[in-house]
């Protein structure tokens, strides 16, 4: 259908309506959010694929909302204070559970195996959320749950990733000193961390093959919120003669990218 002009056509859609103006108009706007700098008039039309003249209209409404502003020296646009204004609205609303659960239920259902959900708690990696594989997978799993940090993959996704001090106070805890002190890292600690984190670095998941869980393989990638914070973990676990450990088998592919498309939705943007 050719693009209307910006009135209020209306197209229908199999499902349901939909304002095409609407969808035209926010061309222009997602071409702004994805730009480090402002646009000129040009450039947003050619990212858009929008005639200039047909863009202008929509720049000028867009501007008596304040959802963009036009540089006075340079003309240049950008995204204006009522665009701010909702994406902050938008990171208030965000609940990274909220966000991470129906991609690893998607996750689950594409693979077959069992996946979990992990947050930082006060004893450190604790498993929130847990989906049943396809075939009955016997493991101590369930919701509550918390994790060894250095012994598996889930613990070993969030400490690749995080500040040794934090870890240090995780420790101290799970060694019982109620004053949540640090508990500096022995060698052999500091080599497992170093190895999580350059798993995390090289391939964007860390693996557990036949440990701590004898016969049971797993993949585990951490989720960025908009700060660049890992606040969830994504882990697939599955029997080891169905659950590849190579690095670049169907089901690391899968949790790497499930754990990229919770971190989109939670507005993080690796640089």
């Amino acid at each position: 259908m050719r693009d209307s002009h910006p009135g209020e056509a209306v197209k229908e859609d199999k499902e349901q309506r939909a304002v095409q103006s609407i969808e035209v108009g926010g061309r222009l706007l997602l071409a702004l959010a994805n730009s480090p700098t402002p646009l000129t008039l040009r450039d947003l039309s050619s990212r858009s694929a929008l005639p200039a003249s047909r863009a202008h209209p929509y720049l000028v409404s867009f501007g008596k909302l304040g959802l963009i502003e036009q540089e006075a020296d340079s003309g240049r646009y950008a995204l204006g204070p009522a665009a701010l204004q909702l994406g902050l609205t938008c990171l208030h609303q965000l609940d990274p559970v909220r966000a991470a659960w129906p991609v690893a239920q998607q996750l689950a259902a594409s693979t077959g195996h069992a996946v979990a959900l992990a947050v930082w708690g006060n004893f450190g990696p604790t498993i929130i959320r847990m989906i049943e594989a396809r075939e009955p997978l016997h493991v101590s799993m369930r919701a509550g749950t918390v994790m060894s940090i250095l012994g598996t993959a889930t613990g070993r996704a969030f400490a690749g990733v995080m500040p040794v001090d934090r870890l240090e106070k995780a420790m101290a805890v799970a060694l019982g000193d109620s004053e949540h002190r640090k508990a500096p890292l022995l060698e052999a600690q500091l080599e497992a961390l170093q190895e999580a984190a350059a798993e995390i670095r090289d391939h964007g998941v860390t693996r557990a093959e036949g440990r701590p869980i004898p016969g049971v393989n797993a993949f585990s990638a951490p989720v960025f919120d908009h700060e660049g914070e890992p606040v969830i973990v994504i882990t697939a676990l599955g029997h080891q003669d169905g659950f590849s450990g190579d690095w670049n088998s169907d089901v690391a592919v899968a949790v790497r990218n499930a754990a990229k498309e919770v971190s989109s939705r939670l507005g993080w943007r690796h640089i």
